[in-house]
């Protein structure tokens, strides 16, 4: 079950205690707990040990990096765009995987209040909420995830499954873009006219924003001319 230590962890780790948060949490406990593994340690997360595969990059992803250990920065953790609120744990030592999803639909008239729901609806999908509407939201959607700190196992679809291999992180060079003199992983540098470019001088490189992985993602940064 979920500890309140835990949870006030994550709050400090994703910002705010919301439904899906915790469901992060505890849907990892439960698929670390099927492996009989402990949250990824020193040894873990260098060698890429215990991966952490989630389908979807919204709150619930952050409740997997806390309990697991897996972030993406120590390569740890893979994102595959389905959309869904699932994660796999697997061990590369025998690619022996749990997968825990939970069905946002079946926990609604369970878990959420409408008043919470109707808020959300109002501060988070349209922005029309007004400061008060917020802060009542986040009371409540808090309230929510609390409630889910101890769900039980039969709430979520969970399956064992194998995994097919995944490489380990390799390591690159750097290659210096000859337009703006900065570095960049050699994978990421195209050459043009025999002049190395990165994706940054070009333009457009693939990014995860709030829809998930949009390919040719115009680079946002505005410079001014000097």
């Amino acid at each position: 079950m979920v500890s309140q230590a835990l949870v006030e962890k994550a709050k400090e780790f994703h910002g705010h205690i919301c439904p899906f948060l915790v469901l992060g949490l505890r849907a990892s406990e439960v698929a670390l707990e099927k492996l009989g593994l402990a949250r990824a340690g020193e040894k873990e997360t260098i060698g890429e040990e215990i991966l952490a595969i989630v389908e979807c990059n919204n709150c619930f992803t952050d409740g997997v990096q806390v309990a697991t250990g897996c972030t993406l920065g120590n390569n740890s953790l893979i994102y595959v765009d389905t959309g869904k609120n699932a994660v796999t744990i697997v061990r590369r030592s025998d690619w022996k995987g749990v997968r825990v999803y939970i069905d946002s639909e079946k926990l609604r008239e369970k878990y959420f209040k409408k008043e919470a729901t109707d808020l959300f609806e109002k501060v988070v999908i349209k922005r029309e909420g007004t400061a008060e509407d917020s802060e009542k939201l986040s009371r409540l959607w808090a309230e929510i995830g609390r409630n889910m700190m101890n769900m039980p196992e039969s709430e979520f679809k969970v399956e064992e499954l194998k995994v097919r291999a995944i490489e380990r992180a390799p390591i690159f060079e750097s290659i210096k873009c000859e337009k703006c003199g900065e570095l960049a992983m050699k994978t990421r540098i195209e050459y043009v006219e025999g002049k190395a470019v990165c994706l940054g001088c070009l333009g457009k490189s693939n990014a995860v924003v709030g829809r998930g992985i949009v390919p040719n993602f115009e680079y946002p940064f505005v410079r001014e001319k000097r």
